[in-house]
């Protein structure tokens, strides 16, 4: 059992990880807390999911130009300073919109512009953030480091969800926002305890020439590059979001509470994978893990989709027992998923030079969040001609059949090795 369960060793090495981790995972429960409850808020204010779903716009932007811009930001200027100030922007929008529910402002267009603010911001604190952990653990514990990170992510995106929904009903909106900002004291207790991270001799000057130089090398690492392409592959051919709701209406039954089990599936698998990481650490061929790994998010989700095929519409006068598989399938997808984010990460951060860690950070964070809204459209587009069951059982089997394409494609990628680490 010891060996399956994972690997604490970075966090008993390195003090600076060990808090930064801690930091980390108290924040991120605290920023699921506002993510959920801004959703309830806008929704409060103007019984519309349409206007609920434009948070999603809203935030898109922001998040994309500070992802590759972020990059650049913490590459010149040093990631502990970077992750600082950014960190400081999240914390006082967090207390803006804590202010705002304590007052009773109930202004829509206040939310939008607060939550564009801070998406912006957490495009810039994550590629720094993540461009920080190679510099506190050894390469070879980097496997082990990203699947606790994997952890705190699992815990978060399930329990956060569903202590939001608590936390609005019982004590209101001002409540669950200032208990988020009340975590952000973790966050900046493990960026101020880190040593100076000042630039390296190679860093250049912030801005659109330092990303373009970003992109040019990533055109010339095939490895690397891949490891942004077999996501998107993953994402776009096999993202199930858009068609839950429709899913829990009427084929498996119980509407939005089996749309959030099902979600909070995928959630727990994550933290079941990196729970059980201590086996991660000794693969060396992690490019073939990779690519594994999103063949089995295909398949898990192929299986999703058989599952609500077999349910037909049963679920129309209420929850069914196909909740039961569909819920074992999304679970896997979430094992698949976070397996597949370790590696990827971890290549990505030990392949990549120090001075270039950033801005490759950053396009990792636009990948991260457009590849999924990509799906989204062409998985709500696939059902003007397929059933919901269909588009997913087919989106997964061409998530396999394109990431294997893929592989061969790009043939040195199944040769990757972790004690060799080539771009």
């Amino acid at each position: 059992m010891g060996k399956l369960l994972a690997d604490i060793t970075p966090l008993r090495e390195s003090p600076a990880f060990r808090r930064l981790w801690l930091g980390s995972a108290v924040s991120n429960l605290g920023g699921q807390l506002t993510l959920v409850a801004v959703s309830l808020e806008v929704y409060r204010l103007t019984q519309d999911s349409l206007y609920v779903g434009l948070l999603s716009i809203f935030a898109l932007v922001p998040l994309v130009l500070g992802g590759l811009l972020g990059g650049s930001i913490a590459d010149a200027h040093g990631r502990r300073k970077v992750a600082l100030l950014a960190t400081s922007v999240l914390w006082l929008t967090t207390a803006v919109l804590a202010l705002q529910a304590w007052l009773g402002v109930g202004n829509v267009w206040l939310l939008y512009i607060l939550v564009a603010v801070q998406s912006g911001a957490q495009a810039i604190n994550q590629p720094a953030r993540s461009a920080i952990i190679p510099m506190l653990v050894r390469t070879e514990l980097l496997p082990a480091a990203n699947a606790l990170s994997m952890i705190s992510f699992g815990l978060s995106m399930t329990a956060g969800p569903l202590l939001a929904g608590v936390l609005v009903a019982w004590v209101g909106f001002g409540w669950t926002y200032t208990l988020d900002v009340v975590s952000f004291v973790f966050a900046f207790w493990a960026l101020l305890k880190l040593p100076p991270m000042p630039p390296g001799k190679e860093a250049h000057r912030a801005g659109l020439r330092s990303v373009v130089g970003g992109f040019r090398f990533l055109g010339t690492r095939p490895n690397l590059r891949m490891t942004f392409i077999i996501d998107l592959v993953a994402m776009i051919f096999a993202q199930p979001r858009a068609l839950m709701p429709a899913i829990g209406a009427v084929m498996i039954g119980g509407g939005e509470a089996t749309v959030g089990i099902l979600l909070a599936s995928v959630a727990v698998g994550a933290f079941l994978a990196g729970l059980f990481s201590g086996p991660l650490g000794g693969i060396r061929r992690q490019g073939v893990a990779v690519v594994w790994s999103v063949m089995g998010w295909g398949a898990s989700f192929a299986g999703f989709g058989l599952v609500v095929v077999l349910a037909g519409r049963s679920g129309a006068d209420g929850v069914t027992l196909w909740l039961l598989p569909a819920a074992l399938c999304c679970a896997l997808a979430g094992i698949s998923d976070s397996v597949s984010a370790v590696f990827r990460t971890t290549i990505l951060q030990a392949a990549t030079p120090d001075h270039l860690r950033g801005r490759l950070q950053g396009v990792f964070i636009v990948v991260v969040a457009g590849g999924p809204r990509i799906g989204d459209v062409l998985a709500g587009g696939g059902t003007k001609l397929l059933s919901e069951g269909w588009v997913l059982l087919l989106g997964g089997l061409l998530c396999i059949a394109v990431a294997w394409a893929a592989a061969r494609w790009q043939s040195g990628f199944l040769k990757y090795d972790a004690r060799n680490p080539v771009p």
